[in-house]
């Protein structure tokens, strides 16, 4: 297993799940990480990138939660929650547009992504 993909994940909490995670390429070290809701009846595209133009590499299904280790800067969607240009980093390089994602803010609710 690349150490780099192992993660622990430790769930709880009435207001939120809470998430560990260990050896993120999107964090420097072990970090609790705030799990958002996706919006209603949306299956999302997960992409490899912060924007329209990198490819899909999976699907989220309806009813998904996410977890945000970072946000970046990239293409504009309209979605459920308004008009972002924020993509939110759920994985080693996974992205979804943070228009579709209930975080409860217009604008960056994590620390920005590293290049």
């Amino acid at each position: 297993m690349n150490p780099r993909r192992r993660r622990s994940f430790l769930l709880g909490g009435a207001a939120g799940a809470l998430l560990m995670v260990l050896g993120s390429a999107a964090t420097a070290s072990a970090a609790t990480v705030q799990v958002y809701p996706i919006a209603p009846g949306v299956q999302l595209n997960v992409r490899s990138g912060p924007g329209t133009n990198y490819t899909i590499v999976r699907v989220l299904p309806t009813g998904s939660k996410v977890p945000i280790f970072c946000q970046a800067p990239g293409t504009t969607v309209s979605g459920y929650y308004g008009t972002s240009n924020i993509w939110d980093n759920i994985d080693d390089g996974e992205y979804v547009s943070d228009a579709y994602v209930n975080t409860g803010s217009d604008g960056y609710v994590a620390s920005r992504c590293a290049v």
